[in-house]
C-alpha cells in the first residue's frame, strides 16, 4: 500500500472518490461538522499505508496522540492540548455562517458578485483556520481543500481547489499566512483561483 504522504493513484481516487460523494450531495446541504470532516479524514487515507492505523479521523490531543505537535515551516500548529477547544471554535463559527449563507442564498440560486464574494471569503476562512489548527498529524491540506470546495459547491460554484498536489501560485505563501491567524492572503489566491476555474 501507498504511504499516506506519497502522492499516489490510491490517494489520488480516494481525494476525487470523496469529491463526487460532496459534490452529489451539496445541493442538500447537510451540516458541515467537526464528524463530517472525521470521516472525510479517514476516507482520503483509505487503503494507504498509515504511521498508526487509529490515526485516520483522528485529531491531536486525542487518546494516542495526546503529544503530537505539528509544526509547518517556522509555524507551529495550535498545541495538541488545545486543538479539542480550538475545533469547538470552529464548529460553531462554521455552522454560524453556514445557517446565514443558507438563509441568504436560496437552493439552485445564482449568486450575485456579493454573495459570491462572500462565499469566497468563507471558504478562505475556514480552509486558512483549519491549517492554522492543524488537528491532524497529516493530511490537513488536503481536507481543509475538501472543505474549501464543499462550501463552494453547496452555494452552486464548481470545485475551485486542486485538491492534489497542493497548488501552487502563492497557495504555499497563504498557508504561511494562516498560520499566523491571517485568512485574508488565502481569500486573494481563491479568488485568483476561482477566475481561473471560471475562465
Amino acid at each position: 500500500m501507498p504511504d499516506w504522504d506519497q502522492d499516489s493513484p490510491r490517494l489520488q481516487e480516494n481525494l476525487l472518490g470523496l469529491l463526487r460523494e460532496i459534490r452529489d450531495t451539496a445541493r442538500d446541504r447537510e451540516a458541515l461538522t467537526l464528524k463530517v470532516l472525521r470521516g472525510w479524514h479517514q476516507e482520503v487515507l483509505r487503503g494507504l499505508t498509515l504511521p498508526d492505523d487509529s490515526f485516520a479521523g483522528k485529531f491531536r490531543g486525542e487518546r494516542g496522540l495526546e503529544d503530537v505537535e505539528i509544526r509547518i515551516g517556522a509555524h507551529m500548529g495550535v498545541r495538541a492540548s488545545d486543538v479539542k477547544g480550538a475545533l469547538h471554535e470552529f464548529e460553531q463559527t462554521l455552522k454560524r455562517v453556514v445557517s446565514r449563507l443558507d438563509a441568504l442564498i436560496y437552493k439552485g440560486e445564482e449568486l450575485d458578485s456579493d454573495q459570491l464574494a462572500a462565499v469566497v471569503d468563507f471558504c478562505a476562512w475556514a480552509h486558512a483556520e483549519w491549517i492554522r489548527i492543524h488537528p491532524f498529524a497529516n493530511g490537513n491540506g488536503r481536507i481543509a481543500r475538501t472543505l474549501a470546495n464543499a462550501i463552494a459547491m453547496r452555494y452552486g460554484i464548481p470545485p475551485f481547489v486542486r485538491l492534489r498536489p497542493r497548488p501552487d501560485g502563492g497557495y504555499g505563501a497563504a498557508g504561511e499566512m494562516a498560520m499566523r491567524g491571517n485568512w485574508k492572503a488565502t481569500a486573494v489566491i481563491f479568488q485568483q483561483m476561482l477566475l481561473e476555474t471560471l475562465g
